[in-house]
């Protein structure tokens, strides 16, 4: 009889505990409860990532495909504003851990590495790294073979993944890094390095903005990546709330429409 009792004790815990954790408004959780008493999404981004995530600094305003995605987030949490908060590439893995912001939107490559420390929604935009020349180099750089050779300047912002790419595919060639991001187009089609590493997304951009630049291997990116909403690692309600809606998002067409606006 004593055995029956134990079990039943147990049972009735295990119950009790799944159901604290079932519950968003549990001390245990319930970001998105803080979230809508606080009545602001606090949304971390570098603002130098055309054309996810970029500060307008003549109008002191983010733009950008992820900039508008903040704020349709916003509104299905049931809040009305949305604050950026200002990060980098290098910092931005730690801010998120340190709890700066609630979700960290700057198009940000899904990687196995930083889901071990910070949570990450399902990808919802693929993407490949690729490079960015001098127009009249197109023809020069075919391969990572061609990329990879001493007297080739490879530049990248630091901090982020494709100074990783670089640094892991290209360890022969010169690699220069320069802070700021929106900065490196420009100094590529002035001779000041031969060849940005970025993504197909910010590749497309640029050729589109500067015909002193081309993508020539946009076609053939030498990965398949997605980006993914960054967000502190937590037992809580804001991860699955995420990944539905964004479901929602893909189900109901928006994000189809959002690409086509964005990025072609």
């Amino acid at each position: 009889m004593k055995k029956y009792v134990v079990l039943t004790l147990i049972l009735v815990s295990m119950l009790l505990t799944a159901s604290a954790a079932a519950d968003p408004e549990d001390e245990t959780g319930g970001r998105i409860a803080a979230i809508q008493e606080r009545g602001v999404l606090l949304v971390g981004t570098t603002g130098d990532y055309r054309p996810m995530s970029f500060l307008n600094e003549e109008s002191n305003s983010y733009e950008g495909f992820d900039i508008e995605l903040a704020q349709r987030l916003a509104e299905a949490i049931g809040v009305d504003t949305v604050e950026f908060v200002p990060t980098t590439w290098a910092s931005l893995l730690q801010d998120t851990v340190d709890g700066k912001f609630d979700v960290a939107m700057s198009g940000i490559t899904k990687t196995a590495a930083r889901e071990v420390v910070v949570d990450m929604s399902r990808g919802y935009l693929t993407f490949g790294k690729t490079i960015l020349v001098r127009a009249e180099d197109r023809g020069k750089y075919r391969s990572l073979e061609d990329l990879n050779q001493p007297g080739v300047r490879v530049m990248v912002n630091p901090g982020g993944t494709n100074e990783k790419f670089a640094q892991e595919k290209l360890p022969r060639a010169t690699l220069l890094l320069h802070a700021k991001n929106t900065e490196i187009p420009a100094m590529i089609a002035a001779s000041k390095a031969d060849v940005m590493i970025t993504e197909t997304m910010e590749a497309r951009h640029y050729i589109q903005a500067d015909p002193h630049l081309a993508a020539p291997l946009l076609d053939k990116p030498f990965t398949e990546n997605h980006f993914g909403i960054m967000m502190m690692k937590q037992d809580d309600d804001l991860l699955p709330f995420v990944n539905q809606w964004m479901d929602e998002l893909e189900t109901d067409g928006t994000l189809a429409e959002m690409t086509t606006r964005y990025l072609q």
